[in-house]
């Protein structure tokens, strides 16, 4: 409940703030019962308050009697409901709900009509004889979560198997380990016969620099496993996604660069930008978990950005730096100096 509209400072904070707010305010305190559970229900939790000393039900919500399938639960006990070695378990937290006098959240699985099922239920002392129970149910939620991680799990057996595959087939071709492209020296001989070619045929082509968006800390924590599943990811992807009369290599630790033959900007720029999306939405898994992954691009063309091998490079790599000081996941265009240079 949001107490701001008592002008009052911060100990009045939790739910012992909140009694001394309503000891000063009797009008409104027999109407707190029924706001709340107005504001529980329709969240798909109950609330129930139970009697310590006897361990039976007082009040429960009609939502939680259906969920045990009881018309009426006053009265009960949870040897009634469940279990026992289930109420085992609720009596021991409510034990130690009313010993420490703090809110404490626990999760149970209950055997109900012949099926599991989960729940949060979070505890409050009421007085010196009640606890205040609020469930919710789980069941779904952790079902899902099941189905994911099974998913998962599969994902990450096929990309595995994939990319052993992958690399005794590329064996001796010099071809990266970890990414399956061309590397740097490639790269370089590559860029220079493009650039020869289009210069013959005055034509354009675009060179994209892609640098890898320094992962989520929990993946940085994954260290170098993490980072051979992203390299392997962005490989698949580079692979996929060029034609072959362009050119997809390694040129640095994570660091890419496809050359897009016969390609101006603004049709790089589009096929990048599919790429970057593509790549946001891709599965790289690692021992059951989604990495995430996340590319900045920077475009250059020639010979509108520049007609130079070295100035080209720097073009594009200025691109992808700018990319990544706006926060990554995006692609940018390199700029095109005032008064260039055409073939």
């Amino acid at each position: 409940m949001n107490t701001s509209a008592a002008p009052q400072d911060d100990s009045h904070a939790g739910p012992a703030g909140l009694a001394q707010w309503l000891a000063a305010q009797p009008a409104l305190a027999g109407e707190l019962g029924g706001a709340l559970l107005g504001l529980i229900e329709p969240m798909h939790s109950y609330a129930a308050i139970k009697a310590v000393t006897t361990g039976r039900y007082v009040y429960a919500a009609s939502g939680l009697a259906a969920v045990f399938d009881r018309g009426e639960m006053q009265g009960r006990s949870d040897n009634d409901l469940m279990r026992p070695d289930e109420a085992i378990g609720m009596r021991r937290v409510e034990q130690t709900v009313m010993a420490q006098r703090h809110l404490i959240v626990s999760e149970h699985k209950l055997e109900l009509g012949g099926r599991r099922r989960e729940f949060s239920v979070a505890r409050l002392p009421l007085g010196p004889d009640h606890v205040l129970s609020v469930w919710h149910e789980r069941t779904e939620e952790r079902n899902r979560e099941s189905h994911l991680q099974r998913a998962l799990t599969q994902i990450e057996q096929q990309q595995k198997a994939l990319e052993e595959a992958r690399r005794q087939l590329q064996v001796g071709t010099g071809r990266d380990d970890d990414s399956g492209l061309y590397l740097r020296p490639q790269f370089d001989d590559q860029l220079l016969r493009e650039i020869d070619l289009s210069t013959r045929e005055h034509r354009e082509f675009a060179l994209v620099v892609i640098a890898l968006d320094p992962p989520r800390p929990d993946v940085q924590a994954l260290a170098a496993d993490a980072r051979q599943r992203m390299l392997e990811g962005v490989g698949r992807m580079l692979r996929a996604n060029t034609r072959a009369m362009d050119s997809a290599c390694r040129i640095g630790e994570e660091r890419f660069a496809v050359l897009l033959s016969g390609v101006g900007l603004a049709t790089a720029h589009a096929r990048m930008e599919q790429l970057r999306r593509q790549c946001t939405a891709q599965i790289v898994v690692l021992n059951g978990q989604d990495l995430g992954m996340s590319l900045s691009m920077g475009v250059s063309s020639f010979p509108h950005t520049a007609s130079k091998q070295e100035v080209l490079v720097q073009s594009s790599e200025a691109a992808v730096a700018e990319a990544q000081r706006r926060g990554g996941n995006q692609v940018v265009l390199a700029s095109i100096p005032f008064g260039a240079l055409h073939v």
